[in-house]
């Protein structure tokens, strides 16, 4: 509500230069539906700007939250899956997934100051 309020229409002339975006701002109930839903089951795309492109457009707030929550569903299982899976582990998982995790940390910083 704060997104169509207050940043309408200086977002609109910003977007005109993002067709994909400016295809779910204009789009109606029933297409806006089906492109928020399907938005949402891609994992890479972020949520802020589905919901930022959904806020300043036609769309009604009650299929917005239907398609959204809809779309959700199937992350949200992944995620509670992953993380029942990983607190499942004893001691030497979770020593394994912290080696893991530094390790990745140690490549990202080496790799960033070398640029």
């Amino acid at each position: 509500m704060l997104y169509r309020k207050g940043f309408k229409k200086t977002a609109e002339k910003g977007l005109q230069k993002y067709q994909k975006v400016q295809r779910l701002v204009e789009a109606g109930n029933k297409e806006a539906f089906y492109l928020i839903f399907s938005l949402r089951l891609i994992p890479f795309i972020p949520s802020g700007l589905i919901t930022f492109a959904a806020a300043i457009g036609k769309v009604a707030f009650g299929v917005f939250l239907l398609a959204s929550s809809l779309g959700k569903i199937p992350a949200l299982l992944m995620e509670a899956y992953s993380v029942n899976e990983v607190t499942r582990f004893g001691w030497q998982g979770k020593l394994i997934l912290v080696l893991v995790a530094l390790t990745l940390l140690y490549w990202i910083l080496k790799k960033r100051n070398n640029d």
